[in-house]
């Protein structure tokens, strides 16, 4: 399944599989552990393996996730948001600026190779010295990449109970993020139906 770093980040944010929500950042070691386990997305933009999480870059990559969120939130309307955060959702005008501004940070020049045998290649050259800044900037970069391209018109909230959820739709009849959600959702909807059905039987004529 291909995997993208803006929907990694907002999936942060995930069903703790208990009835409740879980937060992938909610501490330094936490987030230590994401930017660690995103290092194949990262790779040719920074080392992600040499990067420690301190409260104040923690803090900056839920900021920028609040934004990100906010922005997955208008791009499935007008079908619902994630329940997770629904009810707080960042204005999005806001969430645009930020994005920008924290995409921003960092000055970056295009780089074109061009081997004697193939063909051309380019690359981004980064002019920060600081890690944490390129991180966060890749961060955003890579959304606005990913909600600029064509897989924003197949980004979808799970409806499955309990699930918060986006995935990108990798078929046309696709309802749900993971097979365990459909399984979730159908038997969710089969005791619905059963209930009506036992309470439309017990209701007196």
């Amino acid at each position: 399944m291909e995997r993208w770093l803006a929907l990694e980040l907002a999936s942060t944010i995930r069903h703790d599989g208990d009835g409740g929500v879980a937060d992938d950042l909610a501490t330094a070691h936490g987030t230590t552990r994401w930017i660690q386990a995103q290092a194949d997305l990262l790779a040719g933009r920074l080392q992600a393996g040499e990067i420690a999480a301190d409260e104040g870059l923690r803090i900056e990559i839920t900021e920028l996730r609040k934004a990100v969120r906010a922005l997955f939130a208008r791009a499935v309307s007008p079908a619902p948001p994630s329940p997770a955060d629904a009810h707080r959702l960042m204005p999005t005008d806001q969430a645009l600026a930020h994005l920008n501004a924290v995409a921003a940070r960092e000055r970056v020049v295009p780089q074109m190779d061009w081997p004697p045998e193939g063909a051309p290649t380019t690359r981004l050259l980064s002019a920060e010295s600081d890690p944490k800044v390129r991180l966060v900037a890749a961060l955003a970069r890579a959304a606005i990449d990913f909600l600029s391209g064509p897989q924003r018109e197949r980004l979808r909230a799970c409806t499955a109970p309990r699930c918060v959820r986006y995935f990108v739709k990798s078929h046309g009849r696709q309802e749900w993020c993971k097979s365990s959600c459909g399984n979730r959702a159908r038997a969710a909807r089969h005791y619905r139906r059963q209930r009506m059905a036992t309470d439309g039987g017990s209701t007196p004529s």
